[in-house]
């Protein structure tokens, strides 16, 4: 569904939704988990091969730049053959090791598509390099059939997929702590079963990195993310339904005995920045065409997207603050995300912060 449009949209950026009701928006909000607002990019790996590239260097000078212009974390997507693109927990280690303190994490790492022993290895070597600047975004695959067929390919059954999912991030977790004393070496899974998991890599922070799940805002969801999982990342078109689903999670996290900020609220949102929202649009456009062989109109009804100026898109990602989000992934919608990244940093991050700050002072104002 689309964002509500109160009224004409500011320049061609999508209007936060309820934007009449911000203030009820930030009276309701979720407590902030602790901390500030963090704000990441996403790789542009995709992006590169649709360009015909899959050089290394580029993505690692992306990575410093992004580092150096103040951005918290760096992020990867992951498909083998629907939207081929090098590999994510490869690029980070890269990455990792080539920044010294921004975050890297997986946006969303598709756990399916590799046996989950090698994927638990693999996140553990990541680990390694990354130390504590690790977090993995999990999802279950995107329901289209490119995705079907790429499932298919590695033998891997897209039906139940959502119930492997969360096996694998058990079984992550049972390996990851199978090496301190008294923990179980063992899993006994409906689709897995595996022993002698203490002989697999120990993480470098004790239990393994945060997992956060990739989904939408249906009541199972949202139910698997308060419960399951170390933080939420969907890409709601809608923020005053990512509002209610954020306010939910707590909830639910609450009842199940989770303390405040067990799940962090994330969001993974698609910004193309122009002075001009014509050619914002137009751009953003040509993209999604060639990302996913479709048009904006029919992305737009169920992923987060936004385009103008970094003014009017900082406003827009405002919606979303207001509504609870306390990490935001930004993908730039552009087949030459370079040109946007300075601009986006230097005035897009400053507005989102500044509305994070206000509304972190009005919450502890007596």
């Amino acid at each position: 569904m689309d964002a509500e449009r109160p009224g004409p949209a500011p320049q061609g950026a999508r209007t936060p939704a309820g934007r009449a009701t911000d203030a009820t928006l930030a009276h309701h909000r979720p407590q902030s988990p602790g901390g500030p607002l963090r704000i990441g990019i996403l790789l542009p790996t995709r992006e590169q091969a649709i360009n015909g590239s899959y050089a290394a260097a580029p993505l690692l000078d992306f990575a410093r730049r992004a580092e150096s212009l103040g951005f918290d974390s760096l992020w990867a997507g992951d498909s083998l053959t629907a939207r081929p693109r090098l590999d994510p927990l490869v690029v980070l280690s890269a990455a990792a090791a080539a920044t010294e303190r921004i975050t890297v994490g997986t946006a969303a790492l598709t756990p399916a598509l590799r046996h989950p022993l090698i994927g638990a290895n693999m996140v553990a070597s990541l680990g390694h390099v990354a130390r504590e600047r690790l977090v993995l975004g999990l999802g279950s695959g995107f329901p289209m059939p490119e995705t079907e067929e790429e499932f298919a390919s590695v033998g891997a059954s897209f039906t139940g997929r959502v119930g492997r999912l969360d096996e694998i991030a058990d079984l992550w977790r049972t390996a990851w702590s199978a090496g301190e004393p008294g923990r179980p070496t063992e899993f006994q899974g409906k689709y897995w079963q595996a022993d002698r998991l203490d002989r697999l890599p120990s993480p470098a922070t004790p239990g393994g990195p945060p997992l956060w799940l990739a989904g939408s805002d249906t009541p199972k969801v949202l139910a698997r993310a308060a419960t399951r999982y170390d933080g939420w990342l969907p890409f709601l078109p809608d923020a005053d339904a990512y509002g209610r689903a954020a306010r939910r999670i707590a909830e639910l996290a609450a009842e199940a005995g989770r303390g405040p900020g067990a799940v962090t609220p994330a969001l993974y949102a698609t910004i193309t920045v122009d002075s001009d929202a014509g050619a914002a649009k137009a751009e953003l456009e040509h993209y999604i065409s060639h990302y996913y062989g479709r048009s904006l109109e029919q992305m737009s009804a169920i992923q987060a997207y936004g385009w103008g100026s970094a003014e009017q898109c900082a406003e827009w990602l405002g919606g979303y603050v207001r509504a609870g989000a306390r990490h935001l992934v930004l993908r730039v919608g552009s087949l030459e995300p370079d040109a946007q990244l300075k601009e986006i940093a230097e005035v897009l991050l400053p507005a989102v912060r500044e509305i994070d700050r206000t509304l972190t002072q009005g919450e502890t104002t007596p």
